[in-house]
């Protein structure tokens, strides 16, 4: 309690969870100010552009390098599956892409990893690095490094990206069929919970070790700790399901984009539903820059600094509190 006293707005926080109650409102404050600073709605409807462009190519890819190690015809079952969250039209338009891809043979598909990997990920990086791009504005930074090294690690972002959905891909479709072989167990009385439960959790795990990652190295400025980084990281990955979930039940249940758009109908549809994943993912950015804006303490790696020589906005400078003053 006396710590709190003597650091009421939590300026001292060397981590997160000791900011109080009256630096969370702090928090809250700039991060609704900085909303609109940053004009987030365009900066995300930029995201979104990019994403909408490297979705097929990288579809294609993620699907040619899971034929490598397991059926591919396994991804549109799976992708049917998800369609408690996905708009019916984006599985529809996955599922049938897919399908087409699937087709090809297992050598077919190792042959389209060579052939088609360099516009597939051209496609899926220029999406990661609009992405980054975003970032810096979120973080108040500005794009310093080389062309090489920026779509280097949007590369390397990329292919943990595309590595970790290949895993959370083997783990739901490996865990329900090791369970269907255990001998003695009703199939038909386990298998939903492993269809229903285990899915969604792996793919939310998968979800926020990318967000990390994307917020600790997408910026560009000296790294954060990864506990300024944690928290974000779930919140955005709480919100997109959310997020994706309400809009699929808008689309199924209100919206007519065929009435409205036409045959466009389905591109609109995953433009929209890219346009809110990427508003929610910068929002969970947002939240960890303004929380490392409310310490003095420094939140980047490496042997602590004092402000001003950080090498990050966020870590070098102080986040006005709610009344207006940034000294307390």
């Amino acid at each position: 309690m006396a710590g709190r006293h003597h650091d009421p707005r939590g300026r001292k926080a060397s981590w997160p969870q000791h900011i109080p109650l009256l630096g969370w409102k702090d928090v809250g404050y700039r991060v609704w100010r900085e909303m609109s600073r940053d004009n987030l709605y365009l900066v995300a409807a930029g995201v979104a552009y990019y994403w909408l462009l490297a979705i097929f190519p990288t579809v294609a890819l993620l699907l040619s390098v899971y034929g490598l190690v397991s059926d591919p015809s396994e991804v549109d079952r799976q992708l049917d599956a998800m369609g408690a969250i996905l708009p019916d039209r984006i599985v529809a338009v996955l599922g049938g892409q897919m399908a087409a891809l699937a087709k090809a043979s297992g050598p077919a598909l190792g042959i389209g990893v060579v052939v088609g990997s360099l516009t597939a990920l051209l496609s899926a990086v220029w999406g990661t690095a609009a992405l980054m791009t975003a970032l810096n504005i979120v973080y108040d930074e500005t794009e310093r490094r080389s062309t090489l090294r920026l779509y280097g690690v949007a590369l390397v972002l990329t292919v943990i990206a595309l590595l970790l959905a290949v895993l959370a891909l083997l783990l739901i479709v490996a865990v329900p069929a090791v369970v269907a072989a255990l001998p003695r167990i009703s199939t038909q009385a386990i298998m939903p919970m492993f269809t229903g439960a285990l899915r969604w959790p792996v793919l939310a795990v998968a979800m926020m070790a990318f967000f990390a990652l994307a917020f600790r190295y997408g910026p560009c400025r000296n790294k954060a700790k990864w506990r300024w980084i944690s928290w974000g990281a779930v919140l955005g990955t709480l919100l997109w399901v959310a997020a994706s979930w309400l809009f699929s039940v808008y689309v199924s249940h209100v919206a007519s984009f065929n009435k409205t758009y036409g045959s466009l109908g389905a591109l609109v549809v995953f433009l929209v539903w890219f346009y809110v994943s990427a508003y929610v993912i910068l929002l969970g950015a947002e939240v960890d820059a303004e929380m490392e804006h409310q310490t003095r303490v420094d939140s980047t790696v490496g042997p602590d600094r004092p402000m001003g020589e950080r090498g990050a906005h966020m870590a070098d400078t102080l986040g006005e509190s709610a009344d207006g003053d940034n000294a307390s």
